[in-house]
């Protein structure tokens, strides 16, 4: 015990004198790291200290660079994150690697943390998002906001904004069919009506249109946007339909526009066209760009693939698809996948399943600003369903389909422009 004790206390010493002449933390995110969701929350908290990161892009997987505090080593310690201690020395020569013109690799500046909005109701919804147990589990902070909020302007506080399992059509996620004679379902109308009477909408459809225009201005103004499962293609859908009644009666009242399809107007969405709307109203679909019908594969065998971008040409892709593999597990959701036949030209595949014709994670810029589409509803829990029980993330610490929600949460801290070091 009193030899353990003297090493322990000669290794403390070494730490103290090695923090003194530069020393610096390297979080890997290759295999060898204990637990990649919380390491991302482990960034984010050293940039609210006040650190300036490095994140070293395709170097171990997308490892960060931190320089060496005993806070930060203790809260690494304390959070189960795998770290190690080099010397600045060492520092410069993996810098120097990393700049070769043959490796493709490159470092990206992070400077401050990134304030977080969640897009999603006060009230605990019969459903999980997984952004938010991702942000949870990871420790990173979020404000939670509404249509409330964002009709009040509230918005430009904010530099990221994820919109939860969200229907932006007014149609209360088509879940009418299965659910309408539930609790939570009348609960969900009776809320959304009084919301829209509040600010002065005649109908619900009318207020979420707004809120989703709200949104693309926050984009086009310089915001980040994120969204993921029927969060993605209803909004576009909401955009496309501006000046057209797509809700039937048993949502607002009134019937559908009977030539609605033809009066979609794709010029106003961010990631879709040439769509169809589902005219049944009572089918648990909104359109054509879903993928979740017309799919057949088994579980065992569906995944898809990540793209592999040049670190020093394209570092936002490459940002955005850091991970320890580029086979991430497919996962189902009300929006699985995203049609390829539908997606703009503009619109830039990150992710995909080739055979199935499938785009599972994409990407695209607007204005100033950027936004990210991820298909699917929980990326550990293939086929999660209304009422089942929240995925338990401490059984997932190294899941790459989750990395994939936490590179963009820390997206909006990265200079864009290449540093030169």
């Amino acid at each position: 015990m009193r030899i353990k004790s003297i090493i322990a206390v000669l290794l403390l010493l070494c730490l103290r004198s090695m923090s003194g002449q530069g020393a610096y933390l390297l979080v890997p995110m290759d295999n060898n790291q204990t637990n990649h969701l919380k390491a991302y929350g482990i960034a984010y908290w050293a940039l609210q200290k006040g650190n300036t990161l490095e994140w070293l892009l395709n170097y171990r997987g997308g490892s960060f660079l931190i320089p060496f505090f005993d806070e930060i080593q203790q809260e690494c310690i304390l959070r189960g994150v795998r770290t190690e201690i080099i010397p600045d020395a060492s520092r410069l020569q993996i810098l120097d690697e990393i700049a070769r013109p043959d490796i493709n690799m490159d470092v990206i500046k992070m400077e401050k943390a990134p304030k977080i909005a969640v897009y999603a109701p006060v009230d605990k919804q019969p459903w999980d998002d997984a952004v938010i147990m991702a942000l949870d589990y990871a420790e990173i902070p979020y404000d939670r906001i509404y249509d409330g909020e964002v009709i009040e302007g509230k918005l430009k506080n904010y530099d990221w904004l994820h919109l939860h399992h969200e229907d932006f059509t007014g149609q209360y996620g088509r879940f009418y069919k299965t659910f309408n004679h539930m609790i939570w379902y009348q609960k969900q109308v009776a809320d959304n009506e009084a919301m829209a009477a509040k600010y002065g909408f005649s109908k619900v459809s009318k207020m979420k249109l707004y809120v989703a225009l709200t949104i693309k201005s926050y984009v086009a103004e310089g915001g980040f946007l994120f969204a993921m499962c029927s969060g993605a293609d209803s909004f576009d859908i909401a955009l496309a339909a501006r000046n057209v009644d797509i809700c039937a009666q048993m949502y607002d009242g009134d019937p559908i526009d009977p030539d609605a399809n033809q009066k979609l107007d794709f010029t106003q969405t961010l990631a879709f066209q040439n769509f169809k709307l589902i005219d049944d109203p009572l089918e648990y679909e909104f359109s054509t760009i879903d993928a979740t019908d017309s799919r057949h594969i088994a579980q065992n065998q569906d995944y898809f693939t990540l793209f592999e971008y040049s670190a020093k040409w394209d570092p936002i892709p490459t940002m955005l698809c850091q991970n320890h593999t580029q086979i991430i597990k497919g996962f189902m959701g009300q929006t699985t996948a995203f049609i390829k036949d539908y997606v703009k030209p503009s619109v830039l595949i990150m992710g995909e399943n080739k055979s199935l014709n499938e785009a599972r994670y994409i990407h695209g810029e607007y204005g100033k600003g950027t936004w990210t589409f991820y298909g699917g509803h929980d990326p550990e829990d293939y086929s999660h369903l209304v009422g089942d029980d929240p995925t338990d993330l401490s059984l997932h610490p190294n899941s790459p389909g989750y990395r994939l929600i936490l590179n963009n949460v820390l997206f909006p801290a990265a200079k864009k422009k290449k540093q030169k070091t």
